[in-house]
């Protein structure tokens, strides 16, 4: 690696391509600024620079290295700045999440997005365990997980819980529910329904269900916010968190099925634990604490 003090030594000389008015600059003696370019001369293996008289000319290699030299001013100008311009609508935030909590929180950032023009929010959906590892990476800033983490480099701050819900078409009158017809409906599957059906079915017919792989299945959905779309339109059962159902724009053709015993997951922010985050990062956690408080009430006004 290029010693970084005579190469700032070379880039001023050949800006003002005087060894005298170099030394001035810098604080230094004319035949200090000579050792540097001698140093750096010998470091690259080539001479930098071909004297005419009391002036001089840069050869190839002298090009290539001041090219180098203005290549790291820039570079070193725009960390100083983004340091020092550490506002908070400036900047790119990266959030990793569900896909069912995805679309209840985007709608929820459009408004901070349009106040500040110059802030560029990165949203994905993601299985928990990407959301985790892409948090440890540094790829995403902040996450929304299903359980806290248990991982020493990782903050986790509690932002409630949410349910896990069985969605049927609206308008029907139901009674005590049962699996057989649950089956005979059919089940419009996803990625995590079968997860949420071990969870959910186990707790409420633990004499008939026989695991998720032996229920029938109608449709497989893997587009998060087209799952409900069959059963809003009379067409067998799914299981969703409740931020599927509020995020669904016709869910007054769903109905949430209460089953006897109920099941939620708690909802965790994490971030990258002993990272000063900037300034940017807090506006965006506030909204995703808001957006989860609302999510926690309209569940237990159900219950």
């Amino acid at each position: 690696m290029l010693n970084s003090r005579w190469l700032e030594t070379f880039t001023t000389l050949c800006e003002t391509a005087h060894f005298t008015r170099t030394a001035e600059l810098l604080g230094m003696t004319q035949p200090g600024v000579s050792q540097h370019l001698r140093k750096l001369e010998d470091q690259v293996g080539h001479p930098l620079i071909s004297r005419q008289g009391k002036g001089f000319s840069l050869t190839p290699a002298g090009e290539a290295v001041l090219a180098i030299g203005q290549s790291r001013r820039r570079e070193e100008q725009g960390l100083f700045q983004s340091v020092a311009h550490d506002a908070p609508d400036i900047g790119e935030v990266s959030i990793g999440c569900s896909g069912s909590f995805a679309m209840l929180l985007y709608p929820s950032l459009l408004p901070l997005m349009h106040s500040a023009p110059g802030l560029t929010v990165r949203l994905e959906a993601t299985p928990r365990d990407g959301i985790v590892s892409g948090v440890l990476d540094r790829r995403y800033d902040l996450g929304i997980v299903g359980h806290k983490p248990d991982h020493p480099r990782l903050e986790a701050t509690r932002l409630g819980v949410e349910e896990l819900c069985l969605l049927l078409p609206a308008g029907e009158v139901l009674g005590d529910i049962s699996l057989a017809d649950l089956d005979a409906r059919g089940f419009i599957a996803h990625p995590d329904g079968f997860a949420y059906a071990d969870d959910l079915f186990a707790l409420n017919f633990p004499d008939e269900f026989r695991g998720a792989d032996r229920l029938r299945v109608r449709g497989f959905v893997n587009q998060i916010s087209q799952i409900p779309a069959p059963v809003a339109h009379g067409i067998g059962y799914t299981l969703l968190p409740r931020s599927g159902f509020d995020a669904y724009p016709q869910r007054d053709r769903l109905q949430i099925v209460n089953l006897p015993q109920g099941r939620s997951h708690e909802l965790w922010l994490i971030s990258g634990r002993g990272r000063q985050l900037p300034a940017r990062i807090p506006p965006v956690s506030e909204i995703i604490r808001h957006v989860a408080e609302r999510l926690c009430l309209s569940s237990a006004d159900r219950s």
